[in-house]
């Protein structure tokens, strides 16, 4: 039969384990994040001719509880993508806005600009 005492230092061993993970995880994210940033901050700012080569947009959907009986309200929250091909025949993935999403047209061609991995503008021909 387990001790209380036992049984509390075990509980208390695998919050502290679980706790430390979550935090490392959290940490580890935000340091990419903000690593990321800084890497575009330094990349030069291009403007190069591309073609728009697809769209796509990535949903995700979470249900939230309210109250006691008070029923459920689900959020939807909506990511928008778009590819470009460049001159050379590389192709890049950039994050949209949707009213930048909503502007282009697979098929589209223009001069795009960039600065790492952020999306500035793009320019129709």
């Amino acid at each position: 039969m387990f001790r209380f005492d036992g049984f509390m230092s075990v509980f208390f061993i695998l919050f502290f384990l679980v706790f430390g993970v979550i935090l490392v995880l959290f940490i580890v994210t935000a340091v990419r994040g903000i690593s990321q940033w800084n890497k575009n901050n330094r990349s030069p700012r291009l403007t190069v001719p591309a073609t728009v080569v697809s769209k796509r947009t990535d949903v995700s959907t979470s249900t939230h509880h309210h109250g006691t009986g008070a029923g459920m309200h689900a959020s939807h929250s909506t990511w928008y993508y778009a590819t470009f091909e460049f001159e050379s025949g590389d192709r890049t993935e950039f994050a949209l806005t949707g009213e930048e999403y909503g502007l282009l047209a697979e098929g589209d061609r223009g001069r795009l600009t960039f600065q790492g991995t952020r999306y500035l503008a793009f320019e129709r021909e």
